[in-house]
């Protein structure tokens, strides 16, 4: 680890998860994700969509779907070279290219088709930023939840997979 690769601990409800960020790479989104974990953001926060053989996207809602306040959207960093391969962690975001807030999610699969191909909206892609170097295991385990439509969300997991803590290590 250096200042330039930052480790972060995800602590859920399945275990933990250990992230290096690259900094070199994407700038903006690390220091917006660390941003959200160090002022406890993500603490108490669910991994609400899970989809297997995709990814699993948290971050952002509470256990009773509630959806927590979010700064201002960052700039995708999706043309940054970095690809949407199994582990690798990226800005989750709507339609609109720069929309990222808070939340994130974690690559099960080779997902080719979210990486960066081109400027039009549909094309640009989305902003890996980092990568699991442990836990692995537990992603995989929080991929297979069962999952059900929930408060308008599509395949929420049956029983909260909470993200207890999310701590940069130094």
């Amino acid at each position: 680890m250096s200042d330039r690769t930052p480790l972060v601990q995800i602590e859920t409800t399945h275990g933990e998860i250990l992230l290096e960020l690259d900094r070199d790479k994407a700038p903006v989104s690390v220091a917006n994700f660390i941003a959200y974990a160090k002022s406890g953001h993500y603490d108490g926060t669910i991994f609400h969509r899970v989809i297997k053989g995709f990814m699993i996207q948290g971050g952002g809602l509470t256990p009773d779907m509630q959806e927590k306040p979010a700064g201002a959207p960052i700039v995708n960093e999706a043309p940054n070279k970095l690809r949407n391969k199994t582990g690798t962690v990226a800005m989750a975001r709507t339609a609109e290219i720069d929309s990222a807030t808070a939340q994130f999610f974690i690559n099960t699969d080779d997902n080719k088709f979210l990486d960066h191909g081109g400027l039009k909206p549909e094309m640009y892609g989305y902003a890996v930023f980092g990568q699991v170097v442990d836990g692995m295991a537990v992603v995989y385990t929080i991929e297979q939840q069962a999952t059900a439509s929930l408060a308008g969300y599509d395949d929420v997991p049956r029983e909260p997979v909470v993200i207890q803590a999310v701590t940069v290590l130094d």
